[in-house]
């Protein structure tokens, strides 16, 4: 048990990112059947806000700050970044490449976020500490690995269960494969730096607004509404793209992402609780 107390966040991590690994794998096999990636990003959000909104509204009745307008306008802001800018992209490198390729490529999500937080002020990093050696060196690994995955193709290995249908291999010219690689790979590192944005600015907000069921309903609710917006601007004319009741994969993909979605905030708010902004490291 004490074992389980001290690694509870870690486990808690963990955890999420085996789910983050199916929502890709589910993600993928919609758009493969033809779903739009801006339709699933504005209808996972719209579930989600509709999911987590009513635990926001009792639980923090009470404890909830008063709403400010430069408070909102941060919200908003926040909203952008993530879903509607980081999930779009994300999802769109993944119809151009595969759910494998498009989580390999995140592994630069914390490399960009330790950056970002260095440039900000959230971490101070002392060259002559070991700690701040370590994380510099793991940022290099990290981008270093995303981008071995990008430029670099090796043979096509094929499995039993898989034969005949590789995902980006299947396309007629490795021209064109390549093409859709490197634009998938542009799109998912486009994605990765919002996510970095909406981390550190989310931050900057849950010190003077720390209502975190609060803070998420509200960013599910502004990035549905944005999402909706979107999806009607760049898609308009299609409404065949809407049609997602049936019993098939596009229903999953929409249910399991807004499953999925509302953790963020709690997670990353986990990770910030143990780590003291200006830490010496």
């Amino acid at each position: 048990m004490r074992f389980f107390n001290k690694s509870k966040q870690y486990l808690a991590v963990i955890f999420m990112q085996v789910t983050y690994a199916f929502m890709s794998i589910i993600a993928k096999r919609a758009m493969t059947d033809g779903m739009s990636p801006l339709v699933l990003v504005a209808l996972r959000m719209l579930v989600a806000a509709i999911l987590i909104s009513p635990f926001a509204i009792v639980l923090e009745r009470n404890t909830r700050p008063k709403m400010t307008f430069p408070i909102f306008a941060k919200i908003v802001l926040l909203s952008l970044f993530e879903p509607v800018l980081s999930q779009n992209l994300y999802y769109t490198g993944m119809k151009y490449t595969t759910a494998t390729y498009t989580v390999a490529m995140c592994n630069i999500l914390p490399a960009m976020a330790f950056i970002m937080a260095w440039i900000f002020g959230l971490e101070i990093v002392k060259i002559s500490k070991v700690h701040s050696q370590a994380k510099i060196l793991g940022t290099i690994v990290a981008v270093g690995g995303a981008m071995i995955m990008t430029f670099v193709k090796g043979s096509l290995l094929e499995l039993p269960w898989t034969k005949g249908r590789t995902g980006v291999h299947n396309k007629s010219g490795s021209d064109m494969q390549d093409t859709d690689l490197i634009k998938g790979a542009i799109m998912i590192i486009a994605g990765c730096f919002f996510w970095s944005c909406f981390i550190i600015l989310q931050a900057f907000i849950l010190k003077s607004y720390p209502s975190e069921l609060t803070l998420t309903a509200l960013v599910c609710t502004l990035s549905s509404v944005e999402g909706v917006i979107l999806a009607f601007a760049v898609e308009r004319g299609n409404t065949k793209i809407w049609s997602i009741f049936n019993p098939d994969v596009k229903l999953l993909a929409v249910i399991y992402g807004a499953r999925t979605n509302p953790q963020l905030l709690k997670k990353i708010k986990i990770l910030y609780d143990n780590i003291e902004p200006n830490s010496d490291v």
